[in-house]
């Protein structure tokens, strides 16, 4: 009751009223209008009733890393487990967050019942506020320090309505969500205060999810705590088990918190000058232990980066550590550098994160000095790496002391390695196993060590994002029908969530690669001839003060073009014409510098 009460101070009332986002319009390139078709959206197969079956549609994670999204239906009912996003990359340029589809929710909104979290990190709660309106705003059933998460990231968009979250203690009973279905957590380990797996209790056994998870060890001896939180499964009908697969390609175990943490203290032990440490923000069990060690010290605490500072004042507010010592930046130059740590987001090398922007100069408080010690806590994520080579160019130029987990244990992943996962599922007599969280052959990999391990091969599925699976009554089996539900990605842009057609990624894209060619040309509506000579704008494409001749040669070409395709023609087909001049252009273009850039084309009749 009482972390209940301290939620509900925290949390502040949204806003009551809702607005409609107008649909991104979508431009259509020149070129297109040669197609024989239109863009039209993939066929989607019509999804019969599950009938007596129990369904489980992963809506996403399981051919990625992120956007964590899972529904359980059962007759009338349906329980959605977590609702995360995908961060973007160079293949999605312009795009913030890439969402889990939820086209099939949509349409069976009535049947939703409640969504469940497993924890607090943007992959499991991120698409909660584009999402949780067109689903209905059902319950939210979520541990306290998840709660809050999710609450903080809902003021920023205050014109949502107020979410329904409801706090569920680890130990609690299970709770009836439905009339077939009850929910209850379980504890496990990861990186992030009240992390749990999920039980779904069913007509016809246990669906368990672990959602992130490793386990806590001393060189690959579990810890006491571990077999305490798996020890209630001997004794449960485990119907599906679906697990977290991110680990599963790196043999072994992964080092202990409790090392990481020790190798900490004994850095900031020994080091003279000041201290600045970088890491996920999402890592709020190790912050705590920084803020912890700080004090043993003397030293004081400066927390910089909004993430960061977010999740700090959650714990604050919580009253999860002594918070005496921390004082703002504006104040760090009151105290000597030896008695300073400095807290950062920043370790991926993002552009305008705190830690980057200690490294090229542009911080306002912060300048970087030979004396400074720098440790980055984290592991590199894949597609990251030239943004961190980057960034720890910027911080070796300093001459400060770089330590990273290449050269001392400083981090350790939230997410188990192969023996880990292992570990867990002997803990856990399971008849059917569907490995979740990870690209597809990290899911393969999940599958055949299940198969290794004794499970039957028809007893385990693999999934697709929008797979449809199915267990036939009283457990008997389990498949994956032929249909699919809507599984094509949605993202946000600004104010816009929706589905982006692949030609408008594609167009970006190429406008990266190779720029734009705009053509202005008039042409005498009476006669088909130009009134002057074209004029062209070029972006990205070629520097126009050194490419006169080419341009000149391009203007030719456009005239011939033009009036080659106007001869005889009255009225004129303005679309015939650009689609003539792109034609040709792009053709010779091509010939001349070997790039495609976007050619745009604008006719005017006079």
């Amino acid at each position: 009751m009482e972390k209940s009460r301290r939620m509900r101070a925290w949390s502040a009332d949204s806003g009551t009223t809702t607005t409609k986002r107008k649909p991104q319009q979508k431009r259509r390139r020149p070129q297109q209008q040669k197609r024989k078709a239109p863009i039209t959206k993939k066929k989607v197969d019509k999804i019969p009733s599950p009938g007596e079956n129990i369904r489980i549609i992963p809506l996403g994670g399981v051919e990625e890393i992120g956007r964590n999204m899972t529904l359980i239906e059962y007759k009338d009912e349906i329980i959605v487990v977590d609702c995360g996003i995908q961060f973007t990359d160079e293949d999605t340029p312009g795009v913030d967050y890439i969402l889990p589809n939820i086209r099939y929710l949509e349409e069976n909104k009535a049947k939703i019942k409640a969504m469940v979290i497993t924890h607090g990190h943007l992959d499991h709660i991120g698409s909660i506020p584009y999402i949780i309106n067109k689903i209905g705003n059902p319950p939210i059933y979520t541990r306290e320090f998840g709660a809050l998460l999710i609450q903080k990231r809902q003021q920023e968009h205050p014109h949502l309505p107020k979410l329904d979250l409801k706090i569920i203690e680890k130990d609690a009973s299970a709770i009836k969500l439905t009339e077939h279905m009850k929910v209850r957590f379980f504890g496990l380990t990861h990186s992030i205060p009240d992390s749990t797996g999920i039980i779904i209790e069913t007509p016809f056994g246990d669906i368990v999810n672990t959602g992130d998870v490793r386990v806590e060890n001393r060189g690959g001896k579990p810890a006491d705590e571990e077999f305490e939180q798996y020890k209630m499964f001997k004794d449960r009908n485990v119907l599906l088990l679906s697990m977290d697969s991110t680990g599963i390609a790196q043999p072994g175990w992964t080092i202990s918190e409790d090392e990481v943490i020790a190798n900490i203290d004994q850095i900031v032990g020994t080091t003279k000058g000041r201290l600045i440490i970088a890491t996920f923000a999402s890592q709020v069990e190790r912050i705590i232990e920084f803020i912890k060690i700080a004090k043993k010290y003397g030293r004081k605490i400066v927390v910089e980066g909004r993430s960061m500072k977010t999740n700090f004042e959650i714990i604050k507010h919580l009253d999860l550590v002594e918070v005496d010592h921390v004082i703002p930046l504006e104040d760090i130059e009151k105290h000597p550098p030896h008695k300073v740590l400095i807290l950062a987001t920043g370790a991926q090398g993002e552009e305008f994160a705190a830690l980057m922007r200690m490294s090229n100069k542009t911080h306002k408080y912060i300048r970087l000095t030979s004396s400074d010690t720098i440790i980055l806590s984290s592991s590199v994520i894949p597609g990251n790496e030239k943004s961190v080579t980057k960034l720890k160019d910027n911080l070796y130029r300093h001459d400060a002391h770089i330590i990273t987990y290449l050269d001392s244990d400083v981090h350790a992943s939230g997410h188990g390695k192969r023996a880990e996962l292992e570990w867990i599922h002997k803990q856990i007599p399971y008849k059917f196993f569907m490995p979740v969280h990870g690209y597809h052959y990290m899911l393969k990999m999940h599958a055949e060590m299940a198969r290794s391990l004794g499970a039957a091969k028809e007893n385990i599925v693999v999934p697709d994002n929008g797979s449809v699976v199915e267990i036939t009554p009283n457990g008997e089996s389990i498949m994956i029908r032929r249909e699919r539900a809507p599984h094509d990605e949605m993202m946000v842009e600004g104010s816009n969530v929706g589905d982006i057609q692949d030609v408008v990624i594609r167009d970006r894209k190429m406008l990266a690669e190779d720029g734009m060619f705009v053509i202005i040309a008039s042409i005498n509506t009476k006669t088909g001839k130009l009134k002057k000579s074209p004029d062209i704008i070029s972006r990205g494409f070629v520097y126009l003060r050194e490419s006169q001749e080419l341009l000149q040669q391009t203007r030719i070409l456009i005239k011939k073009s033009v009036e080659n395709s106007t001869r005889g023609m009255n009225p004129i087909n303005f679309d015939y014409v650009k689609e003539r001049v792109t034609k040709d252009v792009t053709r010779f273009l091509m010939q001349k510098t070997e790039k495609k850039p976007i050619i745009i084309p604008v006719v005017l009749g006079v």
